[in-house]
């Protein structure tokens, strides 16, 4: 019988989705039959076919519980595993990675009440859970404003405070892993006079070989996972002393397949191969 797949999207997407309909159109050429459904329906989640994706649920950040409740009831061929997205959907992981000697961006963690304490130079100040840079701010440590916006945050949950490293000018590193192997990467460069390197805020993405030492440091924190991956983006920055990880997206990232030739039939690939 021909494989049936499942492919995870959002009802209200903060931004279009230009990847999932390629991939169906390379998983038909793998032999698979594949559809894209809503996370949160109820019909779809009854026929759940031969294997279940998540990859396009970009409005989860604003629903996280009813999320998290919501995709165990599509069954156990949900891919990435259920317990791996659980813990990625907050990103007080990345402090369990720098306590595993995974080299991360220094991350402090302000709960409910928390000041900035003594931060001091330029600080960034983003949820815990969130997409997107939705809800990110860059200010100097002893501007009223970074109290203000952490109050702000504070109303939504957890906050995460980093140091702003001037590297990030230069780009983002996004390696992408298929299947566990590495297939490419790109780099994210924002606009001028922006620090947030994503589409809508006027970022630029190119494809982007990376360093011995940023494969290292990508293949460091993936082993920390602990379970097999269909698929991973991580995202580092240089500094003058090594790349550090920004981010481990395992949940629902862009994967940039159109930025590398042959991405779309090799993420195909490794999704028939998990659905047969």
């Amino acid at each position: 019988m021909t494989p049936r797949i499942t492919l995870l999207t959002g009802a209200d997407m903060p931004v279009p989705d230009d990847e999932t309909v390629h991939l169906v159109a390379a998983l038909d050429r793998a032999g698979v039959q594949a559809r894209i459904a809503v996370w949160s329906d109820e019909e779809a989640i009854t026929d759940p076919g031969d294997l279940v994706v998540v990859r396009t649920t970009w409005d989860y950040t604003f629903m996280p519980d009813r999320f998290l409740a919501t995709l165990p009831r599509w069954g156990a061929t949900l891919q990435n595993p259920f317990p791996v997205i659980e813990r990625n959907v907050r990103k007080r992981y990345l402090l369990a990675l720098a306590d595993a000697g995974v080299p991360v961006v220094p991350t402090r963690l302000l709960t409910a009440g928390e000041t900035l304490g003594a931060a001091t130079g330029r600080i960034v100040l983003k949820p815990e859970i969130a997409a997107g840079a939705d809800g990110i701010g860059l200010f100097d440590a002893d501007d009223p404003a970074a109290a203000a916006h952490l109050q702000d945050l504070h109303r939504r949950g957890d906050v995460l405070l980093q140091p702003y490293l001037e590297s990030v000018q230069d780009g983002e590193r996004s390696l992408v892993y298929l299947g566990g192997e590495y297939s490419h990467a790109v780099r994210k460069v924002p606009a001028d006079g922006d620090f947030r390197v994503q589409l809508e805020h006027g970022g630029t993405t190119i494809p982007y070989v990376p360093t011995p030492a940023e494969r290292r440091l990508a293949e460091a924190a993936l082993a920390e996972v602990g379970h097999d991956l269909l698929y991973a983006r991580v995202d580092l920055v240089a500094t003058p002393d090594g790349p550090l990880l920004m981010e481990l997206e395992l949940i629902e990232p862009d994967l940039f397949l159109g930025h590398a030739d042959g991405a779309f039939d090799r993420f195909a690939a490794v999704l028939a191969a998990a659905a047969r």
